[in-house]
Protein backbone atom coordinates (compact mmCIF):
# COMPACT_ATOMS: atom_id res chain seq x y z
CA UNK A 1 0.00 0.00 0.00
CA UNK A 2 1.19 3.61 -0.89
CA UNK A 3 2.34 6.11 1.45
CA UNK A 4 0.19 8.80 2.63
CA UNK A 5 2.26 11.41 3.68
CA UNK A 6 1.50 14.33 1.76
CA UNK A 7 4.08 15.51 -0.55
CA UNK A 8 6.50 18.49 0.03
CA UNK A 9 5.96 20.78 -3.20
CA UNK A 10 4.68 19.75 -6.38
CA UNK A 11 3.86 16.55 -7.32
CA UNK A 12 6.44 15.33 -9.69
CA UNK A 13 5.85 13.55 -12.22
CA UNK A 14 7.04 11.07 -15.04
CA UNK A 15 5.11 10.67 -18.21
CA UNK A 16 5.45 7.83 -20.68
CA UNK A 17 3.66 6.76 -23.51
CA UNK A 18 5.25 5.91 -26.79
CA UNK A 19 2.99 8.56 -28.87
CA UNK A 20 4.61 12.22 -28.46
CA UNK A 21 1.13 13.57 -29.15
CA UNK A 22 -0.29 12.26 -26.31
CA UNK A 23 2.49 12.75 -24.01
CA UNK A 24 2.08 16.18 -25.49
CA UNK A 25 -1.37 16.46 -24.62
CA UNK A 26 -1.50 14.80 -21.27
CA UNK A 27 2.02 17.29 -20.08
CA UNK A 28 -0.29 20.18 -21.36
CA UNK A 29 -3.08 18.96 -18.93
CA UNK A 30 -1.06 18.62 -15.97
CA UNK A 31 0.92 22.18 -16.59
CA UNK A 32 -2.62 23.53 -16.06
CA UNK A 33 -2.24 23.01 -12.68
CA UNK A 34 0.52 24.60 -10.77
CA UNK A 35 1.04 22.15 -7.92
CA UNK A 36 1.97 19.27 -10.51
CA UNK A 37 5.26 19.15 -12.14
CA UNK A 38 6.44 17.12 -15.14
CA UNK A 39 9.85 16.79 -14.48
CA UNK A 40 10.69 13.78 -17.46
CA UNK A 41 9.32 11.70 -20.16
CA UNK A 42 9.86 8.76 -21.91
CA UNK A 43 8.77 7.07 -24.90
CA UNK A 44 9.11 3.71 -24.10
CA UNK A 45 8.91 1.24 -20.82
CA UNK A 46 12.37 0.56 -20.15
CA UNK A 47 13.71 4.36 -20.45
CA UNK A 48 10.71 5.21 -18.00
CA UNK A 49 11.92 3.00 -15.34
CA UNK A 50 15.28 4.26 -15.30
CA UNK A 51 13.48 7.99 -15.83
CA UNK A 52 11.80 6.80 -12.34
CA UNK A 53 15.23 5.42 -10.47
CA UNK A 54 17.22 8.91 -11.17
CA UNK A 55 14.33 11.31 -10.53
CA UNK A 56 12.13 9.35 -7.64
CA UNK A 57 8.57 11.22 -8.87
CA UNK A 58 6.00 10.95 -6.71
CA UNK A 59 3.61 9.24 -9.92
CA UNK A 60 5.00 7.47 -13.04
CA UNK A 61 2.22 8.32 -15.28
CA UNK A 62 2.27 4.64 -17.83
CA UNK A 63 0.62 4.06 -21.16
CA UNK A 64 -0.11 0.53 -20.73
CA UNK A 65 1.65 -0.24 -24.52
CA UNK A 66 5.01 0.16 -25.05
CA UNK A 67 7.53 -0.95 -27.08
CA UNK A 68 10.79 -2.55 -25.34
CA UNK A 69 8.94 -3.22 -21.68
CA UNK A 70 5.10 -2.84 -21.86
CA UNK A 71 3.65 -0.37 -19.18
CA UNK A 72 2.28 -3.18 -16.40
CA UNK A 73 6.02 -4.56 -16.64
CA UNK A 74 7.40 -1.01 -16.45
CA UNK A 75 4.79 -0.79 -13.18
CA UNK A 76 6.05 -4.05 -11.71
CA UNK A 77 9.78 -2.73 -12.07
CA UNK A 78 9.12 0.44 -10.49
CA UNK A 79 7.21 -0.50 -7.96
CA UNK A 80 9.99 -3.04 -6.86
CA UNK A 81 12.75 -0.51 -7.59
CA UNK A 82 11.03 2.83 -6.34
CA UNK A 83 8.45 1.44 -4.19
CA UNK A 84 7.46 5.12 -3.25
CA UNK A 85 6.43 6.36 -6.82
CA UNK A 86 2.92 5.06 -7.33
CA UNK A 87 2.55 4.33 -10.63
CA UNK A 88 -0.91 5.18 -12.67
CA UNK A 89 -1.95 3.39 -16.01
CA UNK A 90 -3.32 5.28 -18.96
CA UNK A 91 -5.72 3.07 -20.94
CA UNK A 92 -8.82 2.73 -23.42
CA UNK A 93 -11.53 0.73 -23.93
CA UNK A 94 -10.38 -2.35 -25.54
CA UNK A 95 -7.89 -3.11 -22.98
CA UNK A 96 -9.45 -4.86 -20.92
CA UNK A 97 -7.40 -7.50 -20.39
CA UNK A 98 -4.72 -5.18 -19.20
CA UNK A 99 -6.62 -3.49 -16.85
CA UNK A 100 -7.44 -7.23 -15.15
CA UNK A 101 -3.81 -8.01 -14.85
CA UNK A 102 -2.70 -4.80 -13.53
CA UNK A 103 -5.65 -5.06 -10.88
CA UNK A 104 -3.62 -8.09 -9.51
CA UNK A 105 -0.28 -6.09 -9.51
CA UNK A 106 -0.82 -2.94 -7.30
CA UNK A 107 -1.11 -0.07 -8.93
CA UNK A 108 -2.34 2.86 -7.46
CA UNK A 109 -5.00 4.25 -10.38
CA UNK A 110 -5.84 3.88 -14.07
CA UNK A 111 -7.19 6.81 -16.12
CA UNK A 112 -8.78 7.00 -19.69
CA UNK A 113 -6.91 9.02 -22.62
CA UNK A 114 -9.79 10.29 -23.79
CA UNK A 115 -11.17 10.78 -20.43
CA UNK A 116 -12.38 14.35 -18.69
CA UNK A 117 -9.05 16.42 -18.42
CA UNK A 118 -9.96 16.91 -14.66
CA UNK A 119 -9.84 13.54 -13.93
CA UNK A 120 -6.36 13.19 -14.96
CA UNK A 121 -5.39 16.03 -12.95
CA UNK A 122 -7.47 15.01 -9.77
CA UNK A 123 -6.17 11.12 -10.39
CA UNK A 124 -2.74 12.09 -10.50
CA UNK A 125 -2.99 14.41 -7.23
CA UNK A 126 -4.84 11.47 -5.21
CA UNK A 127 -2.30 8.61 -5.94
CA UNK A 128 0.29 11.41 -4.78
CA UNK A 129 -1.28 11.79 -1.78
CA UNK A 130 -1.54 8.10 -1.39
CA UNK A 131 -5.21 7.72 -2.68
CA UNK A 132 -6.16 5.48 -5.45
CA UNK A 133 -8.21 6.66 -8.58
CA UNK A 134 -10.12 4.95 -11.10
CA UNK A 135 -11.74 6.50 -13.72
CA UNK A 136 -15.33 6.41 -13.09
CA UNK A 137 -15.51 4.62 -16.58
CA UNK A 138 -12.99 2.75 -16.18
CA UNK A 139 -14.71 1.60 -13.08
CA UNK A 140 -18.16 0.83 -14.97
CA UNK A 141 -16.24 -1.22 -17.36
CA UNK A 142 -14.55 -3.69 -14.81
CA UNK A 143 -17.51 -3.81 -13.31
CA UNK A 144 -19.33 -5.26 -16.29
CA UNK A 145 -16.85 -7.77 -17.20
CA UNK A 146 -17.25 -8.72 -13.33
CA UNK A 147 -13.86 -7.62 -12.26
CA UNK A 148 -11.71 -10.08 -12.81
CA UNK A 149 -11.39 -12.23 -9.68
CA UNK A 150 -13.67 -9.88 -7.54
CA UNK A 151 -17.51 -11.05 -7.09
CA UNK A 152 -20.48 -9.33 -9.14
CA UNK A 153 -22.77 -7.62 -6.51
CA UNK A 154 -24.25 -9.82 -4.47
CA UNK A 155 -21.35 -11.55 -3.51
CA UNK A 156 -19.21 -8.24 -3.40
CA UNK A 157 -22.23 -7.35 -0.52
CA UNK A 158 -21.47 -10.44 1.47
CA UNK A 159 -18.11 -9.99 1.26
CA UNK A 160 -18.82 -7.21 3.18
CA UNK A 161 -21.26 -8.35 5.72
CA UNK A 162 -18.28 -8.91 8.08
CA UNK A 163 -17.35 -5.15 8.28
CA UNK A 164 -18.38 -2.72 10.96
CA UNK A 165 -20.51 0.61 9.82
CA UNK A 166 -16.94 2.19 10.38
CA UNK A 167 -15.05 0.37 8.02
CA UNK A 168 -18.07 0.17 5.27
CA UNK A 169 -17.38 4.01 5.73
CA UNK A 170 -13.70 3.90 5.65
CA UNK A 171 -14.05 1.77 2.27
CA UNK A 172 -16.57 3.70 0.41
CA UNK A 173 -14.00 6.91 1.14
CA UNK A 174 -10.86 4.72 -0.67
CA UNK A 175 -13.69 3.86 -3.52
CA UNK A 176 -13.88 7.34 -3.94
CA UNK A 177 -10.53 7.65 -4.02
CA UNK A 178 -9.65 9.47 -0.49
CA UNK A 179 -6.12 9.23 0.62
CA UNK A 180 -5.44 8.07 4.28
CA UNK A 181 -4.96 11.75 5.38
CA UNK A 182 -8.55 13.14 3.64
CA UNK A 183 -10.50 10.07 5.15
CA UNK A 184 -8.91 10.75 8.35
CA UNK A 185 -10.06 14.33 8.34
CA UNK A 186 -13.75 13.39 6.82
CA UNK A 187 -14.60 10.75 9.54
CA UNK A 188 -12.79 13.10 12.11
CA UNK A 189 -10.06 10.13 13.15
CA UNK A 190 -5.68 10.38 13.33
CA UNK A 191 -4.15 8.43 10.41
CA UNK A 192 -3.30 5.58 12.45
CA UNK A 193 -6.93 4.78 13.26
CA UNK A 194 -7.30 4.94 9.34
CA UNK A 195 -4.29 2.63 8.57
CA UNK A 196 -5.72 0.18 11.18
CA UNK A 197 -8.83 -0.08 9.58
CA UNK A 198 -7.68 -0.49 6.32
CA UNK A 199 -5.29 -3.30 7.80
CA UNK A 200 -8.55 -5.21 8.51
CA UNK A 201 -10.60 -4.22 5.85
CA UNK A 202 -7.79 -5.74 3.37
CA UNK A 203 -7.33 -8.88 5.49
CA UNK A 204 -11.29 -9.17 5.71
CA UNK A 205 -11.81 -8.69 2.32
CA UNK A 206 -8.57 -10.50 0.92
CA UNK A 207 -8.00 -7.92 -1.27
CA UNK A 208 -3.87 -6.90 -1.91
CA UNK A 209 -4.30 -3.26 -2.44
CA UNK A 210 -6.67 0.38 -2.38
CA UNK A 211 -7.49 -0.40 -6.21
CA UNK A 212 -8.79 -4.18 -5.80
CA UNK A 213 -10.74 -2.64 -2.48
CA UNK A 214 -12.14 0.01 -4.48
CA UNK A 215 -13.57 -1.96 -7.13
CA UNK A 216 -15.10 -3.96 -4.41
CA UNK A 217 -16.44 -1.14 -2.99
CA UNK A 218 -18.10 -0.37 -6.38
CA UNK A 219 -19.57 -3.83 -6.86
CA UNK A 220 -21.04 -4.03 -3.73
CA UNK A 221 -22.78 -0.42 -4.29
CA UNK A 222 -21.05 1.64 -1.53
CA UNK A 223 -19.89 4.22 -4.81
CA UNK A 224 -21.47 4.32 -7.85
CA UNK A 225 -19.53 4.86 -11.33
CA UNK A 226 -20.27 7.47 -13.17
CA UNK A 227 -20.09 8.24 -17.02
Amino acid sequence: MSTDSTPSGPVRVVLADDEAMIRAGVRAILAADPEIEVVAEAGDGRAAVELVRAHRPSVALLDIRMPKLDGLSAAAEIRRLVPQTATVMLTTFGEDDHVARALGHGASGFLLKAGDPRELIAGVRAVADGGAYLSPRVARRVIELGGGRLARRPAARDRLAGLTDREREVLALVGAGLSNAEIARRLHLVEGTVKSYLTSIFTRLEVRNRVQAAILAYEAGLVEPVG
